[in-house]
């Protein structure tokens, strides 16, 4: 489920201290139910996904994502020299020094992604390119219920006109094709994971 940025902007949120000039895309509810302390088998599966290129479970997600990757390579827009550190500063020179000196969290290997830091009730990744500077947050949340879930916000830093034009032009796919199916393929690994995330009694 979408949710209002306000439910990601009104937490204390570390990522705050390091993103304030990034604009916060979307907050999506994960259809991931847990208990207190579950954040990192979440993290484990999400960078398992990111590291393994997995891009969602059906036919349109798949397509939109290859077609994004192509252009990308014929126009020149993921190459190393356009990632953090290179065409702009990596965001883990703006940590304080209890984040730095913590847990970055998982290594994500060839992918985009590159992990900044780990708390015990949020993660933090950071991509880049030629288009756009991007955060993918991960926070556990207590739900109302007693329990806890996930929460994913996106941010974003478009670069230039370039970004802006980019980032407009790919919302509807991302909703319509890209979201859902992430969602989908969230909730289903989740699933299956449960009986590993109980506790033995």
């Amino acid at each position: 489920m979408r949710l209002p940025t306000s439910v990601h902007t009104s937490r204390p949120w570390r990522i705050h201290e390091i993103a304030g000039d990034f604009t916060v895309e979307d907050v999506w509810a994960l259809p991931t139910p847990g208990g207190p302390d579950d954040l990192v088998w979440l993290v484990r599966q999400i960078a398992e996904g990111i590291s393994s290129g997995v891009k969602g479970d059906d036919f349109v997600s798949r397509v939109l994502f290859a077609v994004r990757w192509k252009l990308g390579e014929l126009l020149g827009w993921d190459t190393a020299a356009t990632g953090p550190g290179a065409r702009t500063a990596s965001l883990r020179d703006r940590l304080p020094a209890d984040l730095r000196e913590g847990p970055r969290g998982p290594d994500l290997g060839t992918s985009p992604f590159t992990s900044l830091y780990l708390r015990d009730d949020e993660w933090a990744a950071e991509m880049g390119n030629k288009t756009v500077h991007a955060v993918m947050h991960i926070g556990w949340v207590p739900d109302g219920s007693g329990g806890y879930r996930g929460r994913m916000a996106v941010l974003v830093k478009p670069n230039g006109l370039l970004g802006a034009v980019y980032m407009a032009g790919i919302k509807p796919f991302r909703y319509v094709g890209v979201y859902p199916a992430l969602m989908r393929s969230i909730g289903r690994e989740w699933q299956a994971s449960a009986a590993a995330r109980r506790p033995v009694r």
